[in-house]
Order: C-alpha cells, then structure tokens, then sequence
C-alpha cells in the first residue's frame, strides 16, 4: 500500500482490513475482484469448483458491519479476526448453505450436510466470508492411488500449477494451493492426511500449515482417516496462516481429539508468535538423507544448502546430517502398514459420515463404488479406476492385523522422529520439499512449508519445519523468521499483471 493506492494482489489479512479500516476498500470491492479473477483464470487453472452464490450479498452485509463500525467509532478487531475476508474452501469441508461438499465428486452432488463444519462455524463467527469450494484430487486421491493424477477430479477436471502448467499441483488440496497462489482468494483451507497440506503449498509457492491432528475439529469434514486427518491453512503468508489457525484452532465436543490436543492451544493464541527474530537459539535438525538424494533440479538442491546458512546466521543452532531410524520402511506406505490402516479407517469412517448426509444419492462405500461403475464416463473410469475403494470395501473392520498395523506405525514414530527430536533436544526438524510428510503423519505431529525457491523451469519448491505434537508456536517462530528473512515468494509469472483500487 502507498498513499491511497492499494494493491489487492498478494495483500495479507492485516493489510487488507487496514484498507478496510482507512476507507480504500469495501469487502463488495475485495469479492468481486476475486469472482473476477476466478472467472479468468479458472478455465485454465480448475482451481474452484463452484463459488457461493451468497458471496456478493455476504460482502455487502460486511460493509454494513463496517460502516456501523466507523461510525461508533470502534476498531475493525471488534468485528472479528476475519471479518470481510474471502475464504476458499476444499470441497471435503460441510457448509451448511448453498454450496456443495463432494470430494470432487459427482457422487455426492445435491446431498446436504446436516451442519456447517465447525472449522466454518468459527471462520463465520470471525467475520469470513465463504467465497466457494477449492477442488483436490478426487477423494482425496484415495479412489485408486495409482491411477488418479494430482489434482484431478470429475467435478473440476485436472488442477494446473499456476508456475508451470505442465508440472504437478500436487494434492490433494491442490486447488487450495493453486487458488490463492494465483490470487483467486484472500486464503484457504485444506485437509492432510499423508502430505495433502505440505506437498500442494510446496509446488505452489505458498505456506502450508499442517496442525497437531485434533488442534482442529474435523467434524463435519469428509473423513479420510481420523486418526491422522487434520484441518490447516493454506496462504501466500506464514502471518495469514497464523490468523486462520488462531481462528479455527480449538475444543469440540463433536471430535474427541480436540479434548487432548487443545490443551496445547496457547493463552494469548498464536499471532504472539510471529517473530521476526524467532529462529535465535532454536535447535534444528537437518535430515538429508534420503530426501535430498531424490531431488532432481540443482537449483533446489543449492537452496536448501543456502539455507541452512540462512538459519545459522539468523541465530538458529544447526545440527546437521541427522538420520531417522527406519525411515525407507516409514516412506514406503504400503510396507509400512499406512495404507492398510487407511483403508479400514476410511471404510468405517466414510460410511459414518454418508449417513448423517440428506438427499444423498450415496450412504456407503459400496454405493459409491457401484454409482462409478454405473457413471463410468462421468467419472472417467477408463482412465482413472478405483482399486483402492474396491480393497478398502474388502475389509472387514478394525481387525487384528489392522490393529498391528497401527502399533507398529506408532513404534515406528516413537523411535524415529520423537526419539530424533528428543535426544538432540530440537526446537524443529529441517527437510527439503514434502516427502518427510509420512514422519509428521504417522506421528500425528505439526508441519509448516514456506517457499524456498524455484527450479531451472520455474517450478517451486518449498522448505518444511516439523515438530512434536503442540509445537506450533516453535514452528510458528521458525518459518515466520526465515520467511521475513528471505521472501522468496513471488506469483505465478502467467498472472503478474496488477489491479488497483484508488479510493479518494
């Protein structure tokens, strides 16, 4: 911002409301930019797949809400953290409106939840203005895991990295990822089961947040696996990622794990931790092997090491070549027992949540593998199968060697990540890109990504801090530092071009 002008392309939370705050923008103005720009854009990028027809006059309701306010003469905070900001959702998170909730889909069209998600409820409270559904990679890539690519799903068609059209947007919240990077949203929302928050914020340029499974209420959200799923921001600024998790953060009655993991929510909340000198006397452990043998591109390559230096010198205490124990066993999830535990969980967990829905043309796993075999060409199943579905329909609940499965993934956690974390008594551990999101997952553990970089064609690439369960704050710290130390965002190169309002 500068004098009277301002900038709605890449302007975070707080600039936007200091725009709000000195009259140079209205929520109306702020929400029609954005239907703009997803009317633009999206036919390429498939980033949305519907927008709330409630939008406009949601705004206008804001609007009101602020002009009363400056009347009273009472700040902007007293309207909520979010007031007037436009959220995109992931089509897997309940609203109880006019929008759909999918997975992508077509299954699942014109059901109806019986509630907003608490996630919603509390971005509402807060003042946010639901601006539509982000597409993912169809049920969460979960419909075959071989077969259907990042980003793709019936409803939307296949998500396009904004950087590199022919690159990966990775998933699944893949249009989470695309859309605020390309500036179709103020923020979003995506969900993480094994990477779905780190891996698309990476690609994208953008942070990812990924919260201590059970910080956030996934109630009302479709289920992939409960005892790993989690609910975390995705935005073009750690600051932005900070206010969504202050805001959605918190205890539900309606999810268990929220009783245990918001004792870890701070007095004061979270924004206390954006510090600009929070990497001074943090521990970082640096895991190289085997995630920096598999990076291709020397740009990325040369970053991380770049980087590394870049902590040492804003006071961070590196320890350096740390290995993970049994971490080949822990990447491979199906040596692992991650995808066999996944299956049994998705099966019990998604038949739970279909039975809740009205109007649904589904209620169980075998209805929605029989309604794709039955719409083999709505949803491409000449190209896209459904191997995994067909495999988790075949299992007969939690039994014996599912229950192994889950002991042995834990075992796996404690004695590797925790006892890393432990015995080098480490603040967060360091890797490159988002392969290590199978630690954090199994783990049930915290993950933040923030951009570091692009590669020789122009792909990003990302840096990830991990931590035990309640580090937040830690973590806030560290990427909040190295982000304002570096800021190595810039947007997509396609979609550069700027648009001001100029209020008088």
């Amino acid at each position: 911002m500068e004098g009277n002008t301002f900038t709605i392309e890449e302007a975070t939370v707080e600039e936007i409301h200091q725009a709000f705050s000195d009259n140079r923008l209205t929520a109306r103005q702020l929400v029609d930019f954005y239907l703009n720009r997803i009317q633009t854009l999206n036919p390429v990028l498939r980033a949305v797949i519907e927008v709330n027809p409630d939008a406009i006059e949601l705004a206008d309701l804001a609007d009101r809400k602020l002009k009363e306010c400056r009347e009273n003469g009472t700040g902007i905070n007293e309207l909520g953290e979010l007031h007037g900001i436009p959220v995109l959702l992931k089509d897997t998170i309940g609203t109880n409106d006019k929008l759909n909730t999918t997975a992508g889909s077509y299954a699942l069209m014109g059901s109806k939840v019986p509630r907003d998600a608490e996630v919603v409820e509390k971005l509402r409270k807060a003042g946010a203005i639901i601006l539509g559904k982000s597409s993912l990679s169809e049920w969460y890539k979960f419909r075959s895991l071989s077969g259907v690519p990042d980003g793709w799903c019936a409803r939307a068609g296949q998500g396009v990295n904004p950087y590199v059209h022919s690159g990966t947007p990775c998933g699944s919240s893949s249009g989470s990822a695309i859309a605020v990077s390309a500036n179709m949203a103020a923020v979003s929302l995506g969900t993480e089961t094994h990477s779905s928050i780190i891996c698309p914020a990476g690609h994208n340029s953008v942070v990812g947040f990924k919260p201590t499974v059970g910080l956030t209420s996934r109630a009302g959200v479709i289920p992939m696996a409960p005892r790993w799923d989690s609910i975390g921001p995705i935005c073009r600024s750690v600051s932005d990622a900070v206010c969504l998790l202050n805001v959605i953060a918190g205890l539900d009655p309606r999810d268990t794990a929220t009783a245990e993991a918001s004792k870890f929510i701070p007095e004061g909340g979270y924004k206390q931790f954006l510090n600009r000198n929070g990497l001074k006397g943090k521990r970082l452990g640096i895991v190289r092997h085997p995630f920096m043998e598999n990076i291709q591109d020397s740009n990325e390559s040369k970053a991380f090491d770049h980087h590394i230096n870049r902590l040492r010198q804003e006071g961070a205490v590196i320890v350096d070549n740390l290995h993970l124990a049994d971490i080949d066993t822990i990447l491979e999830p199906n040596h692992s027992g991650e995808i066999l535990v996944m299956m049994a969980e998705f099966k019990t967990s998604i038949n739970s949540y279909l039975k809740e829905l009205s109007n649904s043309p589904v209620s169980s796993l075998a209805d929605i593998i029989a309604f794709n075999e039955n719409n083999r060409e709505l949803e491409k199943l000449d190209e896209h199968d459904q191997q995994t579905f067909i495999h988790a329909e075949d299992i007969d609940g939690f039994g014996e060697q599912e229950k192994a499965a889950a002991r042995k993934l834990e075992d796996l956690s404690r004695k590797g990540f925790e006892k890393l974390m432990q015995a080098h008594k480490l603040d967060a551990m360091v890797t490159p890109g988002s392969r290590a999101c199978a630690v954090t997952a199994i783990g049930r553990c915290p993950a933040i990504t923030v951009p570091a970089g692009y590669g020789s064609d122009g792909m990003p690439f990302g840096i990830s801090f991990a931590g035990l369960k309640g580090s937040e704050p830690k973590l806030i710290e560290i990427a909040y530092a190295f982000e304002q130390s570096t800021k190595i965002r810039k947007p997509p190169p396609s979609f550069t071009e700027t648009s001001t309002w100029i209020r008088q």
